[in-house]
């Protein structure tokens, strides 16, 4: 089989070690009739070789499968809320630990850690300002309306699934173990999945109630990562997350 070779680009020497390790993981739950895994070959803190995917168009009956796969491990229960090693959402650190209390982890390591990040003092007190006052409210809120912690892809846009006309596969993936409703609110994020996506989706695993708003609120973090990448052309949206959370 072909084999695809990627480079490290990134500042930092584990990058694709981590990814590596993301995708083992996601083989191990996934349901491979479903939803295929590209095979780690090799991987050291240069290269890391995969399974050539030879992308196609995917079909509506492949957005199926992927919906179907992707609420089949959202599915299955698991302990805790984190990952014992840290990893990397785009040219960002991620960072994690276990957590009995999905809505501690997600204040303090993904919102509370990306605030952090910002550079701008005035817009990081402004933000840090509104999660002070509001942190308590956000984490039961997130609490009541998970049920358990489900292994996610973490990093679920577009371009990070393929399609070879056979198979639909996972690429890329910044995993942990979360609610599982971060994957599905992230798919929404630029334009959204097929139509197709999310009513297998939903026919498998229907989301909660709370879903748009928690959808808002879990997007927060990546619109919070791109503002700490691509700068203020995001700032807006990241306001605009901030201001639901207000909203509780």
């Amino acid at each position: 089989m072909t084999k695809f070779f990627k480079k490290n680009n990134s500042r930092f020497p584990d990058t694709l070690i981590k990814e590596a390790l993301g995708l083992e993981l996601l083989r191990k739950f996934c349901n491979p009739d479903l939803i295929r895994i590209p095979s780690v070959k090799h991987v050291d803190q240069d290269q890391l070789v995969l399974t050539m995917i030879k992308n196609k168009e995917c079909s509506s009956k492949l957005a199926e499968r992927l919906g179907q796969g992707l609420a089949e491990l959202h599915k299955i229960k698991h302990p805790r809320y984190g990952f014992d090693e840290n990893n990397y959402i785009g040219l960002n650190p991620q960072i994690n630990g276990w957590f009995n209390d999905w809505g501690d982890f997600f204040v303090s390591k993904r919102l509370r850690y990306q605030i952090e990040l910002i550079e701008n003092p005035g817009v990081r007190e402004e933000f840090n300002k509104i999660l002070d006052q509001k942190k308590s409210t956000l984490s039961s809120f997130l609490n009541e309306h998970c049920s358990h912690a489900s292994l996610v892809h973490g990093d679920l846009w577009s371009g990070n699934y393929m399609c070879d006309g056979e198979n639909v596969w996972l690429i890329d993936p910044a995993v942990y173990f979360a609610d599982r409703e971060v994957d599905v609110a992230m798919t929404e994020m630029f334009g959204g999945f097929s139509s197709s996506f999310y009513r297998a989706y939903d026919v498998c695993f229907p989301l909660t109630d709370a879903y748009p708003i928690k959808k808002q609120i879990f997007n927060l973090y990546h619109y919070l990562n791109h503002y700490n990448i691509f700068g203020v052309s995001y700032l807006d949206r990241c306001r605009s997350g901030l201001s639901v959370i207000e909203e509780l």
